[in-house]
């Protein structure tokens, strides 16, 4: 069995090292794939309260924020971090691995875009980063390996719960525990999520978490403005949604942890390593830890036979 954790763990996880740990133990996972690992710090001790290693992607050319990692129980063989220009939230990492019966596993961990302010336009710019992703990925068709991390994006047909995901952005109490020093450590906001030509909306979008019959409206428009996009293409090329391929009508929301109204979270497998899918599960927490007071997303499992 190889079990396997994706995990966006909000800015570096910097001050909740506790929580964060106690969410990645919870299964005994053999690898861990970190978005927003900009605390090398964090990622080494995580690494080694799980008795693992670490690699990291590295930070774009001229910023210094993102990054991702990966820690692994199994032998690590390589590790490669392509950028891009299309790329523009951190470099794809590549690792691969040696699982027990010898067989190589590679891991690609990745994190698409945000910008939702910039609406379609965005959903675009992510769809053109799974292009390239694809692109990388092209020369291990036919291998076992996988492609997981936060792509900012609802698969298609899936639904959102808008009316939780404006209380969250509107209700600071409910993410603010998570800041160090005292800051809000870029949590979304209004002007977020919200083009400025439409700010004029914003009264209208506050309200509608008090409001029953807006908040209605609201859960079902979410095909006008959840961003999509994407998943066609991977789903093309043969790669498969973990989580629903085992779930098909569990909802499986990752963030935000708090308040979870919406999946963007995934883990994906090659067709070949799909065929081994044993499991898979959006870790909400146990009786040690809440998965709120770990990061705003909640980790993606999944288990391999």
């Amino acid at each position: 069995m190889t079990r396997v954790y994706s995990y966006n763990i909000l800015a570096g996880g910097t001050c909740r090292v506790d929580p964060l740990a106690k969410m990645l133990q919870s299964r005994n996972v053999d690898l861990v794939g970190l978005v927003e690992a900009v605390d090398e710090q964090v990622v080494a001790e995580l690494a080694a309260r799980l008795g693992m290693e670490y690699r990291l992607s590295g930070r774009l050319k001229g910023q210094r924020v993102e990054q991702g990692a990966l820690l692994s129980r199994l032998p690590i063989l390589a590790t490669t971090a392509y950028r891009s220009s299309v790329l523009t939230k951190q470099p794809l990492l590549e690792v691969r691995v040696e699982e027990p019966d010898g067989q190589s596993l590679t891991v690609f961990v990745a994190h698409l875009t945000a910008s939702f302010s910039q609406g379609w336009a965005a959903a675009q710019k992510r769809r053109r980063e799974v292009a390239e992703i694809l692109r990388i990925m092209a020369s291990h068709q036919g291998t076992n390996h996988l492609l997981m991390g936060d792509f900012n994006s609802i698969a298609p047909g899936e639904r959102v719960k808008g009316s939780q995901f404006l209380r969250y952005m509107t209700d600071p109490d409910l993410y603010y525990h998570l800041a160090s020093g005292g800051g809000t450590l870029g949590l979304p906001n209004l002007n977020y999520v919200v083009p400025p030509a439409l700010g004029f909306v914003k009264p209208v979008l506050r309200a509608a978490p008090k409001s029953k019959l807006l908040g209605s409206l609201f859960d079902a428009g979410d095909a006008l403005y959840a961003p999509r996009g994407g998943f066609d293409l991977l789903r093309r090329a043969g790669y498969v949604d973990c989580f629903r391929a085992l779930h098909p009508s569990e909802p499986g929301f990752t963030w935000p942890a708090g308040l979870a109204a919406g999946r963007i979270d995934y883990i994906f497998a090659s067709s070949t390593l799909a065929a081994r899918l044993a499991a898979s599960a959006v870790e909400t927490g146990s009786a040690d830890v809440n998965g709120a007071d770990a990061s705003d997303h909640l980790p993606v499992f999944a288990e391999f036979g």
